[in-house]
């Protein structure tokens, strides 16, 4: 029902697809996945937070169960038609031409109609279990990278390495020592909320280069991923 290239396997990458399906199919009643990192929290004895990865916190607030299968034998139907899938679209971009991310991305969705096409097979019942989006949701919003962040009293926060003012004349909230969300966007906006208001601000300090040996979270993977590539060929 959806497919897409990417840079990475990461956070950002799933939010783009999830919101992209949301709104072409709407919202399912719950997503089957693996226990990939992006999905669930994987590290033994983990505490502090909400004890919910970011992906799941999103998903949690559409109101979408998400199911992690326990062995990729459970999802052995599943995981056979995606390797048949990915087996196939590789010989066919070659046969077409394509050669690139973003070409590939333009070829898949003639190639998902035509596999589908050949190999789909009806369900049990034709009911659409998918829930049409409303004026309520705001999947945008939702499929973000979300952290809360404790307002100094200079009204400044720190988020990415990056410092953050917040404009003392765009409120009449007193900011100080309370917590705001930062909303942290697949396509690079940062915005700031302290509850349903948008708070502007300005940077006041950049990050600098990625290091070497550096741990980097799964939401910043592919463009860490870049990077070193980058460096390797220098």
């Amino acid at each position: 029902m959806h497919l897409k290239l990417a840079e990475s396997e990461s956070t950002f990458d799933y939010f783009r697809s999830t919101r992209n399906y949301l709104a072409e199919h709407g919202k399912p009643i719950a997503f089957y996945s693996d226990k990939h990192a992006v999905f669930r929290v994987n590290k033994a004895g983990a505490t502090g937070g909400t004890g919910m990865i970011q992906f799941g916190r999103a998903l949690n607030e559409s109101n979408i169960d998400i199911i992690c299968a326990n062995t990729s034998q459970s999802k052995g139907r599943v995981e056979r038609a995606n390797k048949t899938r990915q087996d196939r679209l590789v010989k066919e971009m070659r046969l077409a031409g394509v050669s690139t991310r973003e070409e590939g991305n333009q070829f898949i969705p003639d190639f998902l109609t035509q596999f589908n096409k050949k190999f789909a097979r009806p369900p049990k019942s034709d009911k659409n279990r998918h829930r049409p989006l409303t004026d309520f949701d705001d999947p945008d919003r939702v499929m973000s990278w979300q952290e809360s962040r404790v307002v100094s009293k200079n009204l400044t926060i720190q988020y990415d390495k990056v410092l953050f003012m917040i404009d003392p004349d765009a409120t009449e909230i007193d900011l100080r020592r309370k917590s705001v969300m930062v909303h942290d966007y697949p396509d690079g906006r940062l915005e700031i909320y302290y509850q349903n208001e948008r708070l502007p601000y300005s940077h006041i300090d950049k990050p600098s280069q990625v290091k070497q040996g550096e741990i980097t979270s799964n939401k910043r993977l592919g463009a860490a991923l870049i990077h070193s590539l980058r460096l390797a060929k220098r």
